[in-house]
């Protein structure tokens, strides 16, 4: 697995890059924004290790400019313990994120959560729910046969729905399957995550298919009107 770490601090860079290589990753490294998106489109790495507090261009619109033209998992890192980076970078559809300083031990586990989450294995079979297919492997979607783009929060949370389409899910469960039992990710968050799933689901022609049962959770139905 091919790991790009994004840092403008070369001990940094070189500390994780030991790190992910003792681990078995085949890591690249770019020490500012611009040879990020570079790096990323000549390397197209399974995972990007990406410092939200890079010079000139910052973290977040490395991150747009790269989620823009590839679906490729992005772990922030931030140097400031402040929850409005936390948020921000999950709203906008980040992976996870790690606070400096950090273990590289720990950061590590989560490159290898976020690769598992997103790498199902070859043989994970299509599900289908009404005109919605969603294939693990291939880590595809399609509505009536035509793709929908979804980042992988978005296609991890729909993926829970799937394994048991029609039935309830809390917005707890949702949070835990995804980020962990003992995430702090709010609910707006969550919602926002789940608008740009519901917004995306409509554009592909079922606007009813994710529905919201107030206070309890949510759940898929066919599609169907």
């Amino acid at each position: 697995m091919k790991i790009l770490i994004v840092d403008d601090d070369p001990r940094l860079r070189e500390l994780v890059s030991i790190a992910s290589d003792r681990a078995g990753f085949d890591v690249s490294t770019a020490g500012d924004g611009a040879t990020a998106l570079i790096q990323a489109e000549q390397v197209s790495p399974d995972l990007i290790v990406l410092d939200i507090g890079l010079p000139e261009l910052d973290g977040f619109e490395v991150f747009r400019r790269i989620r823009g033209r590839a679906d490729v998992p992005i772990l922030f890192l931030t140097a400031r313990d402040e929850e409005i980076d936390r948020v921000l970078g999950l709203e906008l559809g980040a992976d996870d994120y790690v606070t400096k300083p950090f273990s590289p031990r720990e950061l590590v586990a989560r490159i290898r959560t976020i690769l598992r989450r997103s790498q199902p294995s070859a043989t994970a079979a299509a599900d289908v729910f009404g005109p919605l297919r969603i294939d693990r492997a291939r880590h595809s979607v399609h509505v009536d046969g035509a793709p929908v783009a979804l980042t992988g929060t978005e296609f991890a949370l729909l993926g829970q729905l799937m394994e048991n389409p029609g039935q309830l899910c809390s917005r707890a469960q949702l949070v835990a399957g995804h980020w962990g039992p003992r995430s702090l990710v709010s609910d707006r968050t969550l919602d926002s995550h789940l608008r740009n799933l519901r917004l995306k689901l409509a554009d592909a022609g079922v606007p009813e298919m994710l529905e919201t049962v107030h206070g309890v959770g949510l759940r898929l139905r066919s599609g169907q009107a």
